[in-house]
């Protein structure tokens, strides 16, 4: 990519000018981040290494950690480093490899999402073909399509927000190098980009979410049906947590993409978007693994050192 902008570097405002929230809020963020890394990293680990765990749901629970622990990676420790005196500036290219970094991961996320309630879909409304519908070879090319889809979405916006021209301020009012407030400090005329924006975010999320809807439904009919109140009520826990992460995750994107620039306001972005990149990362594997049962086991035999 070309650089024809006459910005060298931006400044990151990060999430407070504060100064007596600089040191609780590097804390709080130090905190949220090393949790982050442990959770998913555990979660990596132990699912490699207990055998029991080598299921198409946990495969892409693993692949799933991969992806909250690397777009939480490319935007905790800058956003800690923010809390420190003189350590705002982030340069060009940097901003650049930031965002794109963020949006393939959060992309691969949003189609790992679809993936696994259809991978959920295929457990319980159609038990006695699973094993055929779900084979290795299968959840392999799912994976390797929703980070193929990651990179493609991310090139496409990464280039169409950094062929803007930034000649105004380099002052991005956010705590990390996003879309919206980039766009916000260009001197070029960003209504095309910002339809980019608009209808590729749409797409993006809107089939990931009508598959994630369609899913569920056809899951909450077979629930229903069950003859077994601890059937369903395992089966309606699971339904559950994995629904509230998905709502917060695409409550937060479509609140902050689906709009024009003129109707954001970057107050309220940035307390959306520290749900999608501190919060959720560090909540997933609670939400989609912890509960489970098999990985509680498979947790117990290696602290214990049984193989």
């Amino acid at each position: 990519m070309e650089n024809g902008s006459e910005v060298k570097e931006f400044i990151l405002v990060g999430i407070s000018d504060v100064l007596e929230f600089q040191v609780p809020l590097f804390l709080i963020f130090t905190i949220i981040y090393l949790i982050t890394l442990v959770g998913n990293l555990g979660m990596i680990i132990l699912i490699s290494w207990d055998p029991h765990l080598h299921k198409p749901m946990y495969f892409f629970l693993s692949n799933l950690s991969l992806v909250d622990f690397g777009y939480s990676s490319a935007i905790t420790p800058k956003v800690m480093a923010g809390f420190l005196p003189g350590d705002k500036i982030i340069s060009y290219n940097g901003c650049a490899a930031q965002l794109f970094f963020f949006v393939f991961l959060i992309s691969v996320e949003n189609c790992l999402l679809a993936v696994m309630a259809y991978d959920r879909h295929a457990a319980v409304c159609k038990p006695l073909h699973y094993t055929t519908l779900m084979t290795s070879s299968i959840c392999t090319r799912l994976a390797i399509g929703c980070y193929f889809y990651g990179f493609l979405t991310s090139a496409i916006l990464t280039g169409n927000t950094f062929i803007l021209h930034f000649c105004k301020s380099n002052v991005v009012h956010h705590f990390f190098c996003d879309i919206p407030p980039l766009m916000a400090l260009s001197c070029s005329d960003i209504h095309i980009n910002e339809v980019v924006v608009v209808y590729v975010a749409s797409f993006n999320c809107f089939i990931a979410f009508f598959i994630v809807l369609i899913s569920y439904s056809v899951i909450l009919i077979t629930i229903l049906k069950m003859h077994s109140s601890e059937s369903r009520q395992k089966a309606f826990s699971t339904c559950a947590s994995h629904l509230i992460a998905v709502s917060i995750f695409y409550g937060t994107v479509i609140f902050m993409y689906l709009q024009p620039s003129s109707s954001h306001s970057m107050d309220t972005d940035k307390v959306a978007s520290v749900f999608y990149t501190t919060i959720i990362p560090m909540l997933n594997p609670l939400v989609y693994s912890l509960r489970n049962k098999d990985v509680k086991s498979a947790f117990k035999k290696i602290m214990s050192g049984k193989k």
